[in-house]
């Protein structure tokens, strides 16, 4: 006799029984059988003339609503309640490895998203930082854009909000479009200071004169996101388009096409940006690799997952990566001056992961949106940049003139 057992795709549980032994004519009842976590149990009576049956179960009691077959055999004379058992529990164990498997793919799935919309992101980011002026600008000012209204989503959880009084929804929409905009009126005025000083001056205002009683937490949370999200991004703009100083010794510049702006297009801010960039992407990539492979301490209870061996992996892969480009673009000159940037360029990356992991942790969320394919939101993937166009833009406008590093 063989019994045979199977979830199908919808919410039915399908039965069948076909007799090896004609002599075998008491019914069976077939009792508890476990798939996963769910126990099914099953009241019916089946017969033994190879009729099948068909049981109706709740869809929420299926485990996650995929085709699992569970085959069980066993003679007339020895079929009974115990022989169920045991090849239900074999069932059960075929049901695990179905699950590992699935749970396989479906990391090899995610890896493979973000794999993708990775090189997509590098190829178009990489296009705007070359194209430069009002094209990077309004590529940064609308990341700025969807970063602020991620953050005041943030903002907005229950996670926070249990603690604190979030600002109102319409004073964070105000403070997304000011964010967008704070990175146009660099471009232009060429400054940020008039323009974040009016900024907070608009915003303060609005949360003083609303219904009701304002609170401090709403004035300092929306503070914050306007310099978080559009104070600091603006020093990605200053460090693209207002070091224009040509790097005449970098070779790509000899070869670049006339009507694409030949030689002059490649100016000490272009490089800067192109440097930068790549170096914190070598920092999270080492990070990841290495916190893999080598992993064992962690490195701050903020973001469990990171470690100082990942940390370690990645400082090294940051500063070699920015020492290999500046052989390359020849500049900057010294080796000391491309070690600084890439040390630089590390920890800005690393202290602006740790603290949208904080603004997350607290929110209580895994990431800040679902925009990218496998990466989330816009805060999650330019995070590691929010600190480091700062610190990137002070040390090659102050500190390497000062220093002649």
């Amino acid at each position: 006799m063989a019994l045979q057992v199977g979830i199908q795709s919808g919410n039915l549980i399908s039965v069948a029984i076909s007799c090896l032994c004609p002599c075998y004519q008491s019914p069976v009842k077939a009792k508890r059988l476990k798939f996963s976590s769910v126990a099914i149990k099953l009241n019916n009576r089946v017969r033994n003339d190879g009729s099948h049956g068909a049981y109706r179960v709740p869809k929420r009691m299926l485990p996650n609503h995929r085709v699992i077959m569970a085959v069980t055999s066993a003679e007339s004379n020895s079929f009974g309640e115990g022989h169920i058992e045991e090849e239900a529990d074999k069932g059960h164990y075929l049901l695990e490895k179905e699950d590992i498997r699935l749970e396989v793919q479906d990391k090899a799935s995610q890896l493979k998203k973000r794999v993708i919309s990775g090189l997509v992101i590098g190829i178009s980011v990489g296009g705007i930082v070359v194209a430069g002026g009002w094209v990077f600008t309004i590529g940064v000012a609308a990341a700025a854009f969807v970063a602020a209204r991620e953050f005041f989503e943030l903002v907005r959880s229950r996670g926070i909000t249990s603690g604190m009084t979030p600002p109102p929804r319409y004073v964070s929409r105000v403070c997304s479009v000011i964010c967008a905009l704070m990175p146009l009126c660099t471009l232009y005025f060429g400054h940020i200071d008039s323009s974040v000083t009016s900024a907070a001056f608009i915003v303060a205002i609005t949360l003083l004169v609303q219904r009701g009683n304002p609170r401090f937490a709403q004035l300092s949370s929306a503070m914050f996101g306007l310099f978080y999200c559009g104070y600091l991004p603006c020093f990605w703009v200053k460090l693209r388009c207002s070091l224009s100083v040509p790097a005449l010794n970098t070779d790509i510049g000899r070869i670049w096409p006339v009507l694409l702006g030949g030689q002059t297009h490649w100016t000490v801010g272009l490089v800067a940006t192109l440097i930068c960039m790549s170096s914190i992407i070598a920092a999270d990539t080492c990070a990841f690799i290495g916190g893999k492979a080598f992993g064992r301490t962690p490195l701050i209870n903020i973001s469990p997952k990171k470690t100082w061996e990942g940390a370690v992996v990645g400082l090294a892969g940051c500063m070699a990566t920015s020492v290999m480009l500046s052989k390359i673009f020849c500049w900057p000159n010294s080796l000391s001056s491309s070690i600084a940037l890439g040390f630089l360029n590390f920890f800005g990356s690393l202290f602006g992961d740790l603290t949208e992991s904080m603004i997350k942790r607290d929110a209580g969320v895994k990431d800040s949106g679902s925009l990218i394919p496998g990466h989330g939101g816009i805060l999650d993937r330019v995070d590691s940049y929010i600190f480091t166009g700062a610190l990137a833009y002070s040390f090659v406008r102050t500190f390497k003139p000062l220093f002649g590093v």
